[in-house]
């Protein structure tokens, strides 16, 4: 599956576009969806996450580029090119109940420049949470449902023990930040950055009860739960590695912080900052090297299948029951490794070099999308697709 790649760099190297023409022509697409398909990024995010790009393939095009223009290069050669997808920008370091607001008006605009009535949204880590605070707030704005599928990767719904260690070791504003720094870069210092308000929300509990702000993710679900008054279906695809398979940096960080995370308990049971427990062994495939597994699931759970003919598929795993209630998840859905995808919290959104095909991932995901939204009043399923 490492075609693509080999394309990218013949015409990086200045060969003739002609071979990758050929194969925009042949590869398997993902059908086209209905409604336009919203990227929203994670913590440090935006566009250079240490040097690569989000939602960027090995050489840095955008995973939702569709090969719409004669002769285009660096475009998704696994997409219709009348996919519309779009990659959104808020504030890296802050709570979801900020960054899920300025969400919400990244949209607006989407709607507006592309005359759409409503959206699709894929959120990796924090991204999955902003993800459902817009929802809510476009449907109470608009007065009715505005996004359709929603899908999160590798998203500490449940909060992770990392946030937890930062802020427990570093009690200043100033020391968090340079803490984070260290992880992400300086871009944590600009301005509009709060970087305490960031690690808040991903602390399971309310990290400071006294200082009379509710905070963490408990309280975010309760009060931005899957409801289909916001989204019509909800999904999610969970990470984890382990071992030397981890990136330098969370090898490192899996020693300091125990982020064991295939236990079962509804709440915080041991105080690590995530909800549920570990089960013991810290060093497994449990978690992604920031999240474990207990955290990651809402709405189904899906399965990703590598093909080596076709399009690569995401599908629901039917043995795992979706979570309805992010605060109350089954026993299953917070222990068990089926259909965990073996990848780092990073590596799944171009943080590499790695062996993992960005592009035909992303691609199998808005396949699954265009399987599961619901049509806009008055347009019959996939009508695009004639246009």
């Amino acid at each position: 599956m490492s075609v693509i790649r080999s394309v990218g760099l013949w015409a990086c190297v200045g060969f003739a576009a002609s071979p990758y023409t050929a194969w925009a022509q042949w590869a398997p697409r993902a059908q086209r969806t209905l409604h336009p398909v919203v990227f929203a990024h994670g913590l440090a995010g935006f566009d250079d996450l240490a040097g690569f790009e989000y939602w960027g393939d090995e050489l840095g095009n955008f995973v939702g580029d569709a090969c719409d223009e004669l002769l285009e290069l660096g475009c998704n050669v696994f997409l219709d090119p009348g996919q519309k997808a779009f990659a959104t920008q808020v504030q890296p370091f802050e709570s979801s109940e900020a960054r899920g607001e300025a969400l919400a008006n990244e949209i607006e605009s989407v709607l507006a420049t592309t005359g759409a009535r409503r959206v699709n949204i894929v959120g990796h880590s924090q991204g999955g949470m902003d993800a459902r605070k817009a929802a809510r707030v476009l449907s109470l704005r608009k007065g009715r449902r505005v996004v359709e599928v929603m899908v999160s990767i590798a998203s500490p719904h449940r909060g992770s023990p990392v946030a937890k260690a930062v802020l427990d070791t570093s009690p200043t504003v100033t020391q968090v930040a340079n803490l984070l720094a260290t992880l992400y870069g300086n871009g944590v210092y600009e301005q509009g950055n709060d970087p305490v308000a960031a690690m808040k929300q991903l602390v399971y509990e309310d990290h400071d009860p006294l200082d009379g702000v509710t905070t963490g993710a408990r309280a975010f679900n309760d009060n931005n739960p899957l409801d289909s008054r916001y989204a019509s279906h909800y999904a999610s695809v969970l990470t984890a590695q382990h071992g030397l398979n981890l990136s330098p940096a969370f090898q490192t960080l899996q020693l300091l912080v125990n982020i064991d995370g295939d236990g079962y308990c509804l709440h915080d049971c041991d105080n690590d900052g995530a909800a549920g427990k570990g089960d013991g062994v810290r060093v497994e495939r449990d978690d992604d090297g920031v999240v474990g597994i207990n955290s990651q699931q809402m709405g189904h759970r899906l399965r990703y299948t590598v093909s080596p003919f076709g399009l690569d598929t995401l599908a629901r795993d039917v043995s795992i029951a979706p979570v309805s209630n992010i605060n109350l998840p089954g026993e299953p859905q917070m222990t068990s490794l089926n259909s965990v995808l073996d990848q780092d919290h990073l590596d799944v959104v171009g943080f590499g070099p790695d062996l993992f095909n960005e592009a035909e991932f992303y691609a199998a995901l808005i396949d699954y999308i265009s399987k599961n939204e619901t049509p806009a009043v008055g347009v019959a399923p996939h009508s695009q697709d004639s246009e």
